[in-house]
């Protein structure tokens, strides 16, 4: 808080004027990251048409956002506030608009190849998550790697399952896993 008020010029208590409480602040400050990460991560996303560099730029761009500025992913998505609103989680919300932007990438390739396109949720959400979770793990070692080098190896790492995008679903798997549902 001392440092919002910093960067605001003012007192903390100036700042708690404009928030009911110590959620609403919480709320505006995740709903201000992601209104920044969100752009960057729909131009990385643009910024190729090889969906491996789709992903890589994706994953780039993700963990330079927390570089840039790691306290403030912190504080946005580890606060342990017991007093979160009850509606839906700011960062949730960014995770699954970003999982949903993944899905609606990889969905018409599954398609192409035959693929049930169903499996675009939960590959684009994976994806998220796995990035997510190496990047929390990247903070708390001290940047123990480039992030050149955990781009690369999250890239690796996505791209081995995503890759299988452009195969064509094998006839007998295909129709195996439709008669299982």
């Amino acid at each position: 808080m001392d440092e919002i008020a910093a960067e605001a010029g003012t007192s903390k208590t100036v700042v708690y004027r404009h928030f009911a409480d110590r959620t609403e602040l919480y709320v505006a400050v995740c709903n201000r990251v992601a209104a920044q990460l969100l752009p960057k991560l729909r131009d990385a996303i643009g910024s190729s048409d090889e969906p491996r560099e789709m992903v890589a730029a994706a994953i780039d761009t993700y963990l330079g956002f927390l570089e840039a500025d790691p306290e403030l992913y912190r504080f946005v998505v580890h606060q342990q506030a017991l007093d979160r609103p009850a509606g839906r989680d700011p960062i949730s919300s960014l995770s699954d608009l970003v999982g949903e932007q993944a899905a609606a990438i990889v969905g018409p390739a599954l398609e192409r190849a035959g693929h049930d396109r169903r499996a675009a949720a939960p590959w684009g959400h994976g994806v998220v998550g796995m990035v997510r979770s190496a990047a929390d793990w990247w903070l708390r070692a001290g940047h123990p790697m480039l992030r050149s080098e955990l781009t690369a190896h999250l890239t690796d790492l996505a791209w081995a399952g995503l890759s299988a995008v452009g195969t064509p679903a094998p006839r007998a798997t295909a129709s195996r896993i439709k008669e299982d549902t």
